[in-house]
């Protein structure tokens, strides 16, 4: 692995998505939107303050999710990926590159998600709102890394977008957003522990409640683990040519 043709792959990335103003505005505006709509139906009342901590976790995990497999596949469909492989250029290389940049768009969703939430909408976060943040930054990662890794299953855009529920909509089922977990069936919760959004929410629901770094860095540590993990796997199964 270099870090000169890991950081060229991460700003050629980049240079293109600064490029696609569609991608950024669904990436900025979406979770923004769909918070803003939440605190408008329910306003005068607790609800955003209990569950709009969770939806800053699960929004940006989402959208990232999407685009980044979407956008990884586009590449690799059009040549750009299996001309790139022609190169003296590790797959890590490729895939570390591909990581950064959406790394770093991820972190800017979260942080105008973040602060769209708590300075417009007036959500209140008893804990501090750095662990906020980072807790929203690292959701948004595990998102491009859960996507870099299922973009390796797809064959077309249309498929990575089919695999979003089955990669994302049983975790949410588990995770605790619908149903606390110590009240679902046993095998659902041994399940749910399987699943890094079960840790990302645990996070963001211990920091809602007013826990510090000691009560969440378990929890942290569990989604940066995972992000590595999916990090591998896409490395592991990226392939020099298209089938």
């Amino acid at each position: 692995m270099s870090p000169r043709l890991t950081a060229a792959t991460a700003t050629r990335v980049l240079t293109q998505l600064r490029h696609d103003h569609r991608t950024i505005a669904l990436v900025l505006l979406l979770p923004c939107l769909l918070i803003g709509l939440i605190a408008w139906m329910f306003d005068g009342t607790p609800v955003l303050d209990q569950f709009g901590p969770l939806l800053v976790g699960l929004f940006p995990l989402l959208v990232m999710f999407l685009v980044t497999s979407v956008a990884t596949l586009r590449e690799r469909t059009s040549g750009t990926l299996e001309r790139l492989m022609t190169l003296p250029i590790g797959r890590a290389d490729v895939v570390v590159g591909y990581a950064i940049a959406f790394a770093v768009l991820a972190s800017v969703q979260a942080l105008v998600v973040v602060g769209f939430a708590v300075g417009v909408c007036g959500m209140d976060v008893a804990g501090p709102i750095g662990l906020v943040i980072l807790v929203a930054v690292l959701d948004a990662v595990l998102g491009c890394a859960l996507g870099l890794g299922a973009s390796a299953l797809a064959r077309t855009e249309f498929q990575a977008v089919q695999l979003m529920p089955a990669v994302i909509f049983p975790q949410i089922i588990t995770c605790g957003l619908l149903m606390p977990r110590d009240e679902m069936p046993q095998l659902l919760e041994w399940l749910s522990r399987v699943f890094p959004l079960t840790y990302a929410l645990d996070a963001m629901q211990k920091l809602a409640a007013g826990s510090g770094w000691a009560d969440v860095r378990g929890d942290v540590g569990v989604v940066a683990l995972f992000i590595v993990g999916a990090l591998v796997v896409g490395a592991s199964t990226l392939r020099r040519r298209t089938p």
